[in-house]
């Protein structure tokens, strides 16, 4: 069933009732009596019945309906309550109606019911027209198409209070008094008329129209990923990767160039090394720290866009993004970061001069290891373009996968704060033990780029890569030791999670291929979770004991 996020009139088709939304919830601090409202006073009638072999107008007065004291007002209360955690139109009153000439005992009910009802529909403005607009936002009978401004989080001073009410609290697109954020289940969205449509087309009338165009509930996720990365626009996406995908072939012409770094996803170097070259589109590839190889790439070639991931994955190598930006900007080129292991929260790519921020939201920003989920946050031009093609290709999240991302951000904070500490103590930890040959961690001043992470991140995230003393079998030892993280990929969720690469992402290669991206047998990439630290550490250090 489609949602109004605006008060509009339901039709309903029940003999026996009529409804009428609610209006909003309004948040916008203006005293009672200066608040906007919307309403209707068309109900539908319960006028007739059609004849089917049994009951029609005439023969419902054989029908005794019996109320039990205060039926009216309890129905309307726990209707209200039921309906508004699944985000459907609220019940404000419920007419019963009889042939008067009946003498039912459900007369006096009726009447009730009808007194209610007027009431209700007395206390709010009727709308004008099939379009009403309040504060920005479009009621087209069936959908609202407008969401929360992001100025209103500037009361907010920190990014834990941002996580947990941004795109909700501060303007929700959904018309509801719960909580939580409705799960808006719909695959297309209905026009009321013709009219509607055509105005629609034109842009004189906003709508979802399909689900693959968008949904109320994946809105608040976008919106609440836009108040933390301080971006005009967001667009989430089914997966990290077809975020990634997605951008490159929306912004890279054919025939462009691209510049990456070294070190990365191994999924997203396989597509820039063979199917973007099927496009016309070359790269370079360049270490994260080589600001001067990244300078003459841009005098030599008409460079079109600069993506690469800081920290990087498994190294954790960081990226100048200011320096960089600036760099590209120069010579026309856009700046996309892939921020999935620093977190929003660590980092804030946008503020240091990117165009684009990328996000696995699997990850940290889900954190709970049951979704998946990619998103792009930056400038509303940049964004569209990106929008436009994913529309065509489709990669659409689930409505119920944005209510997962929702709920995993409001934890956001304290999750990312947890991991960070943890991380922390333990690459210290892991460099000092003598069956650790080194640990790859930007918050470690053993790291390349330690200066620069301190720089630009305000921690250093959960994760610490680390190679072990021994070889391919030793790494395995060690790994089957360990009874706290599970055996798995991924990273960034509650539960710790541990990976030996050399056999994960590149067990495909042979030994010497794996070394041409720097993977040794004995690379281990350690996501902690947020268990308790002296668990994880015991844990480890018994592992290590073994090997």
């Amino acid at each position: 069933m489609a949602v109004s996020s605006c008060s509009c009139p339901t039709r309903v088709f029940n003999a026996y009732s009529s409804f009428e939304c609610r209006s909003d919830p309004d948040f916008s601090c203006a005293p009672i009596g200066d608040k906007p409202r919307l309403g209707s006073t068309r109900l539908v009638a319960a006028s007739s019945f059609v004849t089917g072999g049994g009951i029609t107008s005439g023969s419902i007065s054989s029908l005794i309906f019996r109320f039990p004291p205060n039926f009216v007002r309890q129905l309307s209360i726990k209707a209200r309550r039921n309906c508004s955690n699944i985000g459907v139109a609220q019940i404000v009153a419920a007419s019963w109606s009889n042939d008067p000439a009946s003498g039912s005992p459900s007369s006096a009910a009726a009447a009730a019911a009808a007194q209610a009802a007027a009431a209700a529909a007395a206390s709010a403005v009727p709308a004008a027209g099939d379009l009403a607009v309040v504060g920005g936002c479009f009621d087209n009978g069936s959908v609202q198409i407008g969401g929360s401004d992001n100025s209103k989080t500037s009361f907010l001073s920190s990014d834990g209070s941002i996580t947990v009410h941004a795109g909700e609290r501060l303007g929700r697109g959904i018309v509801t008094d719960a909580i939580t954020t409705p799960v808006v289940n719909t695959s297309a969205y209905f026009f009321k008329k013709t009219q509607e449509l055509i105005d629609f087309k034109e842009k004189r009338h906003k709508s979802f129209e399909y689900g693959r165009y968008g949904n109320p509930t994946t809105v608040v996720a976008e919106e609440k990923i836009s108040a933390l990365e301080g971006a005009e626009s967001t667009l989430i996406m089914a997966s990290g990767m077809c975020a990634s995908t997605v951008m490159l072939m929306a912004l890279v012409p054919a025939g462009g160039h691209i510049v990456t770094t070294t070190d990365c996803y191994r999924k997203t170097r396989i597509f820039i090394e063979t199917i973007l070259p099927k496009m016309g589109i070359s790269a370079t590839v360049i270490d994260p720290a080589d600001v001067d190889g990244l300078e003459a790439v841009l005098n030599k070639n008409k460079v079109s866009l600069f993506f690469t991931e800081s920290p990087t994955n498994p190294f954790l190598r960081c990226v100048d993004i200011e320096k960089v930006s600036k760099l590209c900007h120069s010579k026309g080129a856009l700046v996309c970061i892939d921020g999935t292991f620093a977190t929003p929260l660590n980092q804030k790519a946008l503020a240091l001069g990117a165009d684009l921020v990328l996000h696995s939201a699997t990850k940290f920003i889900g954190g709970h290891n049951d979704v998946l989920a990619g998103c792009i946050s930056g400038s509303e031009k940049l964004v569209t373009e990106i929008r436009t093609l994913h529309h065509i290709l489709g990669g659409t999240l689930n409505p119920n996968a944005a209510y997962l991302i929702i709920r995993g951000m409001k934890t956001l904070h304290l999750r990312v704060r947890q991991q960070n500490s943890t991380a922390f103590r333990m690459a210290e930890v892991l460099e000092a033990h003598p069956r650790v040959r080194c640990v790859y961690y930007p918050g470690l001043p053993s790291h390349p780029e330690h200066e620069l992470a301190k720089q630009q991140m305000t921690g250093f995230g959960g994760v610490v890569s680390f190679e072990v003393d021994g070889d391919l079998m030793t790494t395995i030892k060690f790994v089957d030791a360990l009874k706290i993280p599970y055996i798995a990929p991924s990273f960034g969720g509650c539960e710790s999670i541990v990976d030996q690469p050399a056999i994960m992402s590149y067990w495909d290669l042979s030994q010497a291929e794996r070394r041409k991206y720097g993977i040794e047998d004995n690379l281990v990439r350690f996501s902690f979770g947020v268990e308790d630290l002296e668990d994880l550490k015991a844990d480890i250090m018994q592992a290590l004991e073994t090997i």
